[in-house]
């Protein structure tokens, strides 16, 4: 089916000829390089690609505390992304919200924040008040919000995950993987706002009241180490402390993860090797920008007559320091027999990447917006117009 592909998509692989990013990637082969001795699991990511660098029992089940949040985060910031709710919008503390113990930035039952509010106590200070207040805003309860947690897990392909909860208190079934946490935290930073909270060391709440309270942030690599802006801390006794962390320089950013480290002085210390080797041992090759045009989705039957495809996020692949560049191209591969209508978000092809003739990695191309069936009407006037030489 692939070999029909039309003279437009083979010219704008030749003229692209460079190499573009999978999800689909090839089979993971992360070194078992022990650079976090005292975690019981541990994992280093490609956040461009989601390809393992470095593997420590990654799959083994644990308690994840406050990491929790990132998901609590991530469909916060989806339901921003997608106009459910505004940064603006208000939300009041419930009595259950309030009772929470543990991390919290002490709400008042009754006190409103608004979203942004309420995600800074999240990302910085682990407010577990605030991921309940926030759970009853987009769900109705806590409840169906860790429903939409779990589903949203199965979507990822998180496999060894289950949440009873939204903000990591000690709870039974509630567990994940380190996989699946860097997993979840490069879906998060898909959405790049996040850094803006995650990233900040220190904030203010309630500023012009009676009583402001201060904010710090509760992961200390953000202002110690060159380039990290996240993503979430967490510590139980059960957990033990954990993080995933984040760090970008020039364009490579790298996702961390330690379950189960014995005091925060080592789990910042065997993150800040994971990064290290991470910066010293690897580069990406940049395929495409966020904005980037990809090409275009010609519809025959559609009420539109083609689609534009861009990039929403950047596209590059892993590579070590000092490896060829020579030979990597990229191809535009779009499915032959789509027919309207189609849905946005529906699959519709995958940018293949290859190295001379061997695949190095595949991305899915998902349809940017909706396309309807044509009527008889746009159909025939689209064919007078090609009879007659217009557009």
């Amino acid at each position: 089916m692939w070999k029909k592909m039309s003279c437009a998509v083979l010219a704008l692989s030749l003229l692209l000829s460079a190499a573009g990013p999978a999800v689909w990637a090839k089979e993971e082969k992360p070194q078992q390089v022990d650079l976090a001795p005292n975690a019981q699991s541990a994992v280093l990511m490609d956040a461009d690609s989601g390809e393992i660098i470095v593997n420590k029992n990654m799959d083994t089940k644990l308690p994840p505390a406050s990491i929790t949040k990132i998901m609590t985060m991530l469909l916060i910031m989806e339901a921003v992304d997608s106009g459910k709710i505004k940064m603006t919008d208000k939300v009041s503390t419930s009595e259950y919200a309030a009772s929470m113990g543990g991390s919290q930035i002490f709400l008042e039952p009754g006190e409103e924040m608004s979203v942004e509010e309420m995600l800074k106590g999240i990302a910085m200070a682990s407010g577990n008040d605030a991921s309940v207040a926030m759970a009853e805003k987009l769900a109705g309860s806590e409840e169906n919000f860790v429903a939409m947690m779990n589903e949203r897990a199965k979507q990822l392909g998180m496999n060894n995950t289950h949440f009873s909860n939204c903000n990591g208190l000690p709870t039974e079934n509630h567990y994940t993987s380190a996989r699946d946490i860097a997993i979840m935290s490069r879906e998060l930073l898909k959405h790049t706002g996040i850094t803006k909270f995650t990233g900040s060391y220190q904030d203010h709440l309630r500023k012009d009241s009676a009583k402001p309270f201060w904010l710090v942030n509760t992961n200390k690599l953000v202002r110690f180490y060159s380039g990290a802006d996240g993503l979430k801390t967490g510590y139980t006794s059960e957990a033990k402390f954990c993080l995933s962390a984040t760090a970008a320089r020039d364009g490579f950013r790298v996702i961390a993860v330690v379950l189960g480290e014995p005091n925060t002085k080592t789990r910042n210390a065997e993150v800040t090797k994971l990064f290290d080797y991470a910066f010293a041992q690897y580069s990406n090759f940049p395929i495409f920008k966020a904005g980037d045009a990809l090409g275009e989705l010609k519809i025959s039957k559609g009420d539109v007559a083609s689609v534009p495809l861009t990039a929403t996020r950047s596209y590059s692949i892993l590579m070590k320091k000092g490896e060829s560049k020579e030979g990597i191209r990229h191809e535009l591969q779009l499915n032959q027999d789509l027919k309207p209508p189609i849905a946005k978000g529906q699959p519709i092809g995958k940018i293949v990447v290859y190295k001379n003739n061997e695949v190095l990695t595949e991305y899915p191309i998902e349809s940017p917006a909706d396309v309807k069936k044509a009527g008889w009407w746009t159909l025939m006037k689209r064919s007078a117009r090609s009879l007659f030489g217009g557009e």
